[in-house]
């Protein structure tokens, strides 16, 4: 039995000596290559997260001590210290997540992965203890791969140093990177700061009280005492930032220990107790290496295994190729075409310019590719400049990460209608890394916002035309949304027409009402196309006539959709956004503003947090299936399911199903399934 197998709680590791903590350590960076190499996750960071876990564990006492990472995917080697060692369903349905999840562990405070956040909640956290008379606890906060570039992180650290008898210890995880190397004059401000053998003094209490008998007896002594303290202050501060530079902690009240070297597990914990043992806050710089011990994920220039698939742990290769050209690459392609034709359009991107696919642009134009590290609010602010300042900026960022920065693409990009286009990669269901990653909530969001356009491609092809179209639009903003993976196959439009709405297909007959067309007008939105046009296909087997269209811009609803829902008896709208908000709902508006009383049906997302699975899984647990829409469009038709279909004036088409077989064709068997237990 290895050492890791007696580890069952943080309290464990005290009783290891030194050489049994490096062989714990050799022995956790085994299992997370044998293990995320099978599943998939983040790989590189918690390899460089080992000795600082562990010193953290070591040194507080969670969860009595709250202990925070941020971003989340940094808590592999606290997962498998907390008592959670079974990796082999991580990020997969009813396994365990790749973030902090409070459902797992008590150890677990923090479930999002946004970035940045984290030293928020350390502020709030300590807050709380300390009016509830619980200030002897601490509270842990591990900010890397980044986070700190946030400017959220900064408005805590404003908060925290205000308050020196809080006990909030922020431990920089220093790696040099976020997905890339960490970018702005913070990371060089960073780079700059080296070890001082006083720390361990001026983390000591006495030494504060000290200093404060001090400065008081003399600012209160009259010209000359006042005269004294200033002169000794300055000198002292001279000599401190000539040794060891750490203005930027140290100007912000705050007690700064480090750098300290990360895997120096003796160095770490001796670090940690001083701040700990100084019962305030203090900043405890810790250097890393992501990837560490794992020569394939070091020698890894693009993100040194930040994230991967299913690889060969011995040679750190994927084990399979992608079936197709991904979303990603077909975007990082048209938009290098874009920028080699426009030397006014620009890229930006917070801190993931190789996973949005902008590292083509960057190589063949790098003097107009723009990383801002993880602060999408400036990124969107400083787009609007840009657009004023004649150029037009292109902002790449997961659909997730947008949320962020609602507030700016409201007040800065769309009041100012500022051409401005944002692509939104990862958006709809992403699946394996969960709630805070899913891009399900872009589309009611940014409906809100007054001239912003929306498009959402259904292919690559669509994609490239719909990009350009994009970044044609000068006065105001646009979104070109688009999901995680490889692209499907084409899908060719039976016809488009003159609004730019594609008509994908037309299935049985059209009705014999005057006026009217086909039963059903299915609007599929993006990806959701070859959904649609399954649907029809199943609808069609069971005698129900069926349109289906792609209407490519989502925002503005465009008039050939309301046109064509009023000659039809139902509308049926799927989408991979949440529903309340979403496109459905913004087209049933647009329908009752021009009088058209077609019933319609949002087919979308629930207003849930939906729990990490593969994508197919998470569609399957909300009802986006090609069966399950076809059984509800088929009761809805014949009347017993609301939305009630709009009746025929004359004879019903014949439908073969009856009432309790309504649906479609089993996906797997080909049988007609039951509605019975179906909503």
């Amino acid at each position: 039995m290895g050492l890791l197998e007696t580890i069952r709680t943080p309290q464990d590791l005290t009783r290891l000596s030194g050489g049994q903590l490096r062989q714990l350590a050799e022995e956790i960076r085994g299992f997370l290559i044998a293990n995320v190499s099978r599943t998939g996750g983040h790989l590189g960071p918690n390899l460089g997260v080992v000795e600082l876990t562990l010193a953290i564990h070591r040194v507080f006492d969670s969860p009595r001590d709250a202990v925070i990472f941020d971003t989340g995917h940094q808590s592999y080697v606290h997962k498998l210290v907390t008592g959670r060692q079974d990796f082999s369903t991580l990020r997969q349905e009813g396994g365990l997540s790749g973030y902090g999840d409070r459902g797992e562990s008590v150890h677990d405070v923090v479930e999002s992965s946004h970035a940045s956040s984290s030293l928020s909640w350390a502020d709030g956290i300590s807050r709380a203890w300390s009016l509830r008379g619980d200030g002897d606890r601490s509270v842990v906060a591990v900010i890397g791969d980044g986070a700190l570039t946030g400017g959220m992180a900064w408005e805590a650290i404003n908060n925290i140093a205000a308050d020196r008898d809080r006990r909030v210890v922020i431990v920089v995880n220093d790696n040099g990177r976020s997905y890339a190397p960490t970018v702005g004059g913070l990371a060089n401000q960073l780079s700059g700061l080296r070890r001082a053998f006083l720390d361990k003094l001026r983390t000591h209490r006495s030494y504060e009280d000290t200093l404060d008998f001090w400065k008081s007896r003399l600012q209160t002594s009259g010209t000359a005492g006042r005269f004294v303290y200033k002169s000794l202050h300055a000198t002292k501060k001279g000599i401190k930032d000539w040794w060891a530079p750490q203005g930027l902690f140290e100007d912000l009240g705050m007690k700064y220990i480090g750098p300290i070297n990360g895997h120096d597990q003796a160095e770490l914990e001796e670090a940690l107790a001083d701040a700990k043992n100084y019962a305030g806050p203090v900043i405890v710089h810790a250097m890393t290496e992501k990837g560490h011990g794992y020569a394939p994920a070091v020698a890894h220039q693009d993100d040194q295994f930040h994230a991967i698939g299913q690889i060969d742990p011995e040679t750190g290769e994927p084990v399979a190729s992608s079936s197709g050209p991904s979303w990603t690459s077909v975007f990082g392609q048209e938009i290098c075409a874009i920028a080699d034709e426009r030397e006014d359009v620009v890229a930006i991107t917070a801190a993931m310019k190789i996973p949005v696919g902008l590292g083509l642009m960057a190589e063949r134009h790098p003097q107009r590719v723009y990383d801002v590290g993880i602060a999408e609010q400036h990124a969107v602010t400083s787009a609007a400049g840009m657009a004023f300042g004649g150029l037009h900026p292109v902002v790449a960022v997961y659909a997730t990460f947008l949320n962020r920065a609602f507030d700016q693409v409201l007040m800065d990009v769309g009041l100012h209608r500022a051409g401005v286009t944002f692509v939104l990669d990862r958006a709809g269901v992403t699946g394996p890394d969960g709630p805070s990653h899913h891009g399900m909530w872009d589309l009611a969001l940014l409906q809100s916002v007054p001239t912003l356009r929306i498009a959402a491609p259904r292919d690559a092809q669509r994609l490239r035309e719909e990009l350009r179209e994009a970044v044609a639009v000068e006065d105001a903003p646009t979104v070109v949304r688009f999901s995680k993976g490889s692209v499907g196959p084409e899908i060719a439009a039976l016809e488009r027409l003159a609004d730019g709405v594609d008509v994908l297909v037309r299935l049985g007959a059209a009705s014999e009402e005057p006026g009217a067309e086909r039963d059903v007008l299915i609007v599929a939105v993006g990806t959701m196309a070859e959904l649609g046009l399954d649907v029809a296909a199943r609808l069609a087997d069971q005698g129900i006539s069926a349109t289906v269209i792609d209407p490519r811009w989502v925002l503005p609803v465009q008039e050939s959709v309301i046109e064509m829902a009023s000659r039809h008896r139902i509308v049926v709208c799927i989408e991979d956004g949440v529903k309340a908000g979403g496109v459905g709902s913004r087209i049933r508006q647009e329908m009752r503003a021009r009088g058209v009383d077609t019933a319609l049906n949002e087919v979308g997302l629930p207003v849930e947090f939906l729990a990490h699975a593969s994508r197919g899984q998470v569609l399957e647990r909300t009802g986006l299936t090609a069966r399950r829409i076809a059984q509800d469009t088929v009761a809805q038709v014949l009347g017993t399911k609301v939305p009630f279909a709009r009746p025929l004036t004359g004879q019903m088409s014949q439908v073969r199903a009856a009432g309790d077989t309504a649906g479609s064709k089993d996906d797997n068997t080909g049988q007609i399934p039951s509605t019975e237990g179906t909503s």
